[in-house]
């Protein structure tokens, strides 16, 4: 009775649930093994342990829970109701705990390690299977996971540790990640074909004041561009429909809609006309960004060397 009120104490029901397991992990993988052999000698010869330390951790682990998981025959055991219950739930946990380290050793090898990679949605058609293809001529058994995404979701992606890179813009400049540019990408202004600046090859951003935008909604690096090179241009954008893929925009366009500051579609778009702007220069940073101080895996490592050396090239010309 003082044993099961000494146990009592230590874990009483409203003791805290974490608590409790950090209490009782260490011993786990002891108690399987002396269930599985029922014989203290055999298990800790199988665990490589001292007989000692595995007898003095399974009396530990009895009088913590609170019951007796073992009934002892000689240098034999056998489990009791309560340590086949026990158990069932220990081997459980130990299954789990086991297929979460082969999950990860197998994303952190060198050559089949997954990389979980970022991007913008503009960039999905062409440039980032370009890339992951040329990538996989030396690494073809590297595993991706690929996430479609605007700038600042990507940001916290990196941050909670869901994304190991990330392409976005504009290229962020905060004390936690670490940024490189790679490339630059130059807007367009987009307008419907009938447009009365359609048969305009070039324009100044100025002319457009007094239309009406399209553009994607706030927290989109590309709106925040549109909105301070309209500023730069003089003026505050008159916006209509606000969306969340660069595509969508342009068929709001061709619907006449509005006008559009855009990258460079990846096939023409029927029913637009694409104007270069000469003033302000209008284009957009791309940069690939990591969360600073996280140690990479190979895989990892090796695709953001990949990324750094396409400096430049990153997009099609």
């Amino acid at each position: 009775m003082a044993h099961q009120q000494s146990s009592q104490a230590r874990l009483s029901p409203s003791g805290d649930t974490e608590d409790m397991a950090l209490l009782l992990a260490p011993r786990l993988a002891y108690f399987a093994g002396v269930a599985r052999t029922e014989h203290v000698t055999r298990a800790a010869q199988e665990l490589n342990v001292p007989q000692s330390t595995l007898s003095r951790a399974m009396a530990r682990l009895e009088r913590d829970l609170g019951v007796d998981l073992f009934a002892r025959h000689g240098r034999t055991v056998s489990l009791t109701t309560a340590g086949r219950t026990f158990l069932a739930s220990v081997e459980r946990a130990l299954g789990e705990v086991g297929r979460a380290a082969e999950e990860v050793r197998a994303d952190a090898d060198p050559a089949t390690g997954k990389v979980a990679f970022g991007f913008l949605h503009t960039m999905g058609a062409e440039t980032v299977p370009g890339l992951l293809q040329a990538f996989r001529a030396d690494h073809p058994r590297v595993r991706f996971s690929l996430v479609q995404n605007y700038g600042e979701a990507m940001l916290e992606g990196l941050r909670a540790g869901e994304l190991d890179l990330c392409l976005t813009s504009p290229v962020p400049d905060a004390p936690d990640l670490v940024a490189r540019r790679l490339d630059e990408q130059k807007l367009r202004l987009v307008v419907p074909a009938e447009h009365r600046l359609a048969a305009r090859r070039r324009i100044r951003l100025a002319e457009a004041a007094e239309e009406t935008f399209v553009t994607l909604e706030p927290g989109y690096g590309l709106r925040r561009i549109t909105d301070d090179l309209c500023r730069e241009a003089g003026f505050k954008p008159r916006i209509a429909f606000e969306g969340e893929e660069a595509e969508t925009l342009r068929g709001l366009v061709a619907a006449g809609l509005g006008v559009a500051l855009l990258p460079p579609p990846t096939v023409p778009r029927p029913g637009v006309v694409e104007l270069t702007v000469t003033a302000p220069r209008a284009a957009r940073e791309i940069g690939v960004a990591w969360l600073a101080d996280r140690p990479d895996t190979p895989p990892v490592a090796a695709f953001k060397k990949f990324l750094l050396s396409r400096r430049g090239s990153l997009l099609p010309s």
